[in-house]
C-alpha cells in the first residue's frame, strides 16, 4: 500500500471514535499523549474539551455517555490515568460506555531498562493497564504498530456493545506512525436471544403474572443501557398493571403514563407505592439492581417466591432461570402474551395521596429544601434534564414530578460525591436535543470538583446549578455523624466571577429567603449561560426520607461480624 493512503494511529482512533457516535472527547494533556492529541485534533468531526483535571474529565465522560450513549476521555500515563480511575470505576458500576485512552511510555523504555518520570520508579510499565483491568471490560496496550487497528477496533466494539468502559493505551512513539486506513465500520449490534429460551421464559412469566390477582411492574436502571425502555412501555400498555420505578431508574418511565404510581424505594418510596408493590401477588422487576442503597439497607419487602427478575440477558423466575434472553426481547414477547389486569392500579388509586396545595410565597421567610424543590418543579419542561448529586439531593429530586420527556440522572450505584459537576458538563455537551441541565449539588460534594465550572463557562454551556449550602456532608450526618462532616464555608456564588475572569458569561447568585429564590430562578431562566444559585439553608434541613434511609443503611453497615 502506498504511503499516501496510510493514516496515523491517532488518526485511526479519531475515525473510529467518530463512527461510534462521539462528537466530543475530554482531555488533559501530558507529555505521553501530546502526539496523540495532535492527531485527534486533525479530525474535524471531533471536538476536544479541555478539562481541569483527569477525575473531572472522567465524570464529564460519564455524563456524556448518559446523554450520547458512548464517550471518550484522553489522559497521560500514570499521573493522568490513575487520577481518572475513580470516575471510570463509577462508569463501570453504572453500565456506561466510556473509552479511556491513555498515552503510554515509549515502547523501547522497558526493554532498555529505563526508569521514567510519572511512574513508580521501577521498570515495569504495564501496571496502569493491570489496574484498569479491574474497572473496565477490556484493557489493552498497543505494543506493536501492526496490532494497532485490530486492538483499537476490539476495544471500541467491546465498549459500545458491552455497555462498560474500556482502557486503550497507545505508546507515545506509536501515535504518529502510519497504519492502513480504517474501512467504514458501523457500531450497531442488536442483542440476540435464544428463540426457545425466549419463548419459554415469556410464556411462563405470562402464566405467573396472568394468574396473579394484583400483579405489578417495576422499572430498574438497566433498562436504559440495555435498550429496554420502549419495550417496558409496551408492556405497561398491554398489561394495565400499576408500574413503579426504582430510584435510579427515575425518568425511564414517563410519569405522565396513566399506569405510573411513583418511585419504589422500600420504606422511603413515594406515598402509596411501597404498599402496592410489596402487597402484590407477583411482581416483575425489569433491569433492577438490588443494593443496600436501593433497598434501604436491604429492608425492602421483596420476596423471591413472588419475583420475576428480568436482567440484561437472563430471566429469573421462581425456581428456574433462563439465559441468553435479551431484556427488550423478553419484555416485547411478554407484552404479546399478557392478560390485562388493572387491579393493582385500582388499589393504588384508592389509597393515593394527593399533593398538598402550593403554599403562598413568603418573601422574607428563610428558604427550605422543600420550597427549593417545589419552585424547581414549577419550571421543569421536556427540554430539561435533572442531575442529582449523591446526598439529600437524591431524595428531594426523586420526589419531583417530571413532565414527559424530561430527563433524570443520578449515580446511585457508585455514589461518588462530586460526580454531578463533571457529569453536568458532559451531559450538556452530549445531549442530542440540547436539553438544559438543572443540577442539584451539596456544598460538600461541590468542593471536590468545583473547577469544572470554568470549563462550562469556557465552552459557553448553560446549566442551572442549585448548590445547597448547609455547611457539611448531610448524607453522612444521617448515616453516622462526627466532626468530619463539617466543612469550611466558601463564597460559592462568588466563584463564578472568579472563573469568568472578565471574559465569561457565568452568573452566580446567593439566596437566603423565598423571595430571593424566586427572583434568582426567574433571572436564571432568562440568562444565556451558566447559572449557579447558592441556596443557604439550615444544617439540619433535610428530607424525612434521608433520615429513614440513613438509619437503615447505618444499621446494615453496623451489623456485627458473623461467627464461624
Amino acid at each position: 500500500m502506498s504511503s499516501e493512503k496510510l493514516v496515523s494511529v491517532g488518526s485511526y482512533v479519531a475515525s473510529r471514535l467518530a463512527e461510534a457516535g462521539i462528537g466530543h472527547y475530554f482531555a488533559v494533556p501530558g507529555d505521553y499523549n501530546l502526539v496523540l492529541l495532535d492527531e485527534l485534533l486533525k479530525n474535524e468531526d471531533l471536538t476536544m474539551i479541555s478539562c481541569c483535571n483527569e477525575l473531572n474529565a472522567g465524570y464529564a465522560a460519564d455524563g456524556y455517555a448518559r446523554a450520547n450513549g458512548v464517550a471518550a476521555q484522553v489522559v497521560t500515563f500514570s499521573v493522568g490515568g490513575l487520577s481518572a480511575l475513580n470516575a471510570i470505576a463509577g462508569a463501570y458500576a453504572e453500565d456506561l460506555s466510556v473509552i479511556i485512552i491513555s498515552g503510554g511510555p515509549n515502547t523501547n523504555s522497558e526493554v532498555e531498562n529505563q526508569i521514567l518520570h510519572h511512574t513508580y520508579g521501577e521498570v515495569h510499565y504495564g501496571y496502569q493497564r493491570e489496574i484498569f483491568s479491574h474497572a473496565t471490560a477490556l484493557s489493552v496496550i498497543v505494543r506493536h504498530l501492526e496490532d494497532a487497528p485490530y486492538l483499537i477496533d476490539k476495544a471500541i466494539e467491546e465498549c459500545v456493545f458491552g455497555k462498560k468502559p474500556v482502557y486503550l493505551e497507545i505508546p507515545c512513539n506509536l501515535a504518529g506512525l502510519k497504519v492502513p486506513p480504517p474501512e467504514r465500520k458501523y457500531f450497531i449490534k442488536e442483542p440476540v436471544s435464544h428463540p426457545e429460551a425466549l419463548e419459554e421464559a415469556a410464556s411462563k412469566a405470562a402464566q405467573l403474572l396472568s394468574s396473579a390477582a394484583k400483579p405489578v411492574l417495576v422499572a430498574g436502571a438497566k433498562l436504559r443501557p440495555f435498550g429496554g425502555k420502549e419495550a417496558f412501555r409496551k408492556l405497561m400498555d398491554a398489561s394495565r398493571y400499576a408500574a413503579a420505578s426504582m430510584p435510579e431508574a427515575k425518568g425511564i418511565v414517563s410519569e405522565d403514563h396513566p399506569n405510573y404510581i411513583g418511585t419504589y424505594w422500600g420504606p422511603v418510596s413515594s406515598p402509596g407505592t411501597a404498599e402496592i408493590v410489596e402487597s402484590a401477588n407477583m411482581y416483575l422487576f425489569a433491569g433492577p439492581v438490588f443494593t443496600d442503597y436501593t433497598t434501604c439497607g436491604f429492608s425492602a419487602l421483596i420476596k423471591p417466591e413472588k419475583l420475576i427478575h428480568a436482567g440484561p440477558d437472563f430471566v429469573k423466575l421462581p425456581g428456574v432461570t433462563y439465559s441468553d434472553v435479551a431484556l427488550p426481547d423478553f419484555l416485547e414477547a411478554l407484552a404479546g402474551k399478557i392478560k390485562p389486569n388493572d387491579a393493582s392500579l385500582a388499589a393504588y388509586n384508592r389509597i393515593r395521596v394527593e399533593l398538598a396545595p402550593k403554599q403562598p410565597l413568603k418573601k422574607d421567610a428563610p428558604v427550605t429544601t422543600r420550597r427549593l424543590f417545589s419552585r424547581v418543579g414549577e419550571i421543569l419542561t421536556p427540554s430539561n434534564t435533572i442531575i442529582a448529586e449523591t446526598g439529600d439531593s437524591w431524595f428531594n429530586a426523586i420526589k419531583l414530578k417530571l413532565p414527559g420527556g424530561c430527563g433524570f440522572e443520578i449515580q446511585m450505584q457508585y455514589g461518588s460525591i462530586g460526580w454531578s459537576v463533571g457529569a453536568t458538563l458532559g451531559y450538556a455537551l452530549g445531549s442530542p436535543d440540547k436539553k438544559r441541565v438543572i443540577t442539584f449539588v451539596g456544598d460538600g460534594s461541590f468542593q471536590l470538583t468545583a473547577q469544572e465550572l470554568s470549563t462550562m463557562i469556557r465552552y459557553a454551556l448553560d446549566p442551572i446549578i442549585f448548590l445547597v449550602n448547609n455547611g457539611g456532608y448531610t448524607i453522612e450526618v444521617e448515616i453516622h455523624d462526627g466532626p468530619y462532616n463539617k466543612i469550611k464555608n466558601w463564597d460559592y456564588a462568588g466563584l463564578v466571577n472568579v472563573f469568568n475572569a472578565g471574559e465569561g458569561n457565568g452568573l452566580g447568585m446567593r439566596v437566603r429567603t423565598e423571595g430571593e429564590l424566586d427572583a434568582a430562578v426567574k433571572k436564571a431562566l432568562a440568562h444565556d449561560g451558566l447559572c449557579l444559585i447558592e441556596v443557604v439553608i439550615d444544617r439540619d434541613d433535610c428530607s424525612k426520607e434521608l433520615l429513614e434511609w440513613g438509619s437503615r443503611v447505618s444499621a446494615n453497615n453496623g451489623r456485627p461480624p458473623l461467627r464461624a
